[in-house]
């Protein structure tokens, strides 16, 4: 059986397709052994010939139903509230995962931290994105046109602080830095007294469907804080991810 797992796994990588000698040499198999293995995954349909090169084989539909009844089992905030279970034990920070919804967000997942002086808010609440670091990480995943759709030139953006954007051209030059850099920063724009860092969470097919976020009282706050934050929230959005069924490329 773990021999058959390592061979479909080889699939994985490359062009998705392979011959008998490949596999040997990769695993380091005897012959005997793997022609054993490919005959009785061909026969499953877990792998099946490429057509017009003979001996070489690619994945059949069987991995495709496996995987296809698995997504369909997927709990998005389920799944959320397991990975910010494990993001908070490791920060004792609130975590968040929320989704987006027109211009706001709504959290389905959160996990508090046990610090007395800690963020006060709960799964269901609903935001305006742009004055949150999960909010403004959904925004940064969108198409141009479906961004400037909900966020036209003229839009008049709520403050829920001194520190929220409240100008839609300010707001597109934030976004685009958060592209560029793979995870959002608020700064107590949403919450006077909180700063949030937050990671884009992607389902199989790459589409960034979720973001996670850490939300930290200021008085435990700082630059080193954040950096370290930012990596763990990065973290725990690709774990989270891949419970979706995304598979990041090195």
């Amino acid at each position: 059986m773990t021999r058959a797992l390592d061979i479909l796994e080889l699939f994985l990588d490359g062009d998705g397709t392979l011959s008998a000698p490949d596999i040997v040499r990769k695993l380091q198999l005897p012959r005997t052994t793997v022609h054993e293995l490919v005959t009785t995954l061909a026969a499953r349909k877990y792998i099946v010939p490429v057509p017009g090169q003979p001996g070489r084989y690619r994945l059949g539909v069987r991995p495709y139903q496996l995987g296809a009844r698995y997504a369909e089992q997927l709990d998005l905030a389920a799944e959320g509230q397991q990975v910010a279970r494990s993001v908070a034990e490791t920060c004792d920070e609130t975590v968040h995962v929320a989704i987006l919804e027109d211009t706001d967000v709504i959290y389905i997942a959160k996990v508090d931290s046990t610090h007395a002086v800690r963020m006060v808010s709960a799964a269901g609440r609903r935001l305006p994105a742009h004055c949150t670091s999960v909010g403004k990480m959904l925004l940064a995943s969108l198409p141009e046109h479906e961004l400037a759709a909900r966020f036209p030139d003229d839009a008049e953006l709520v403050a829920m602080t001194p520190n929220s954007i409240t100008d839609p051209a300010a707001l597109r030059e934030t976004l685009a830095e958060i592209r560029e850099r793979g995870t959002a920063v608020e700064n107590r724009e949403s919450n006077p007294d909180v700063s949030c860092v937050a990671a884009p969470v992607r389902d199989r097919t790459g589409q960034v469907v979720a973001a996670l976020s850490i939300s930290v009282p200021m008085i435990r706050w700082s630059e080193e804080r954040r950096a370290e934050l930012e990596q763990l929230a990065a973290k725990g959005a690709a774990e989270l991810s891949e419970h979706l069924g995304h598979r990041s490329v090195a």
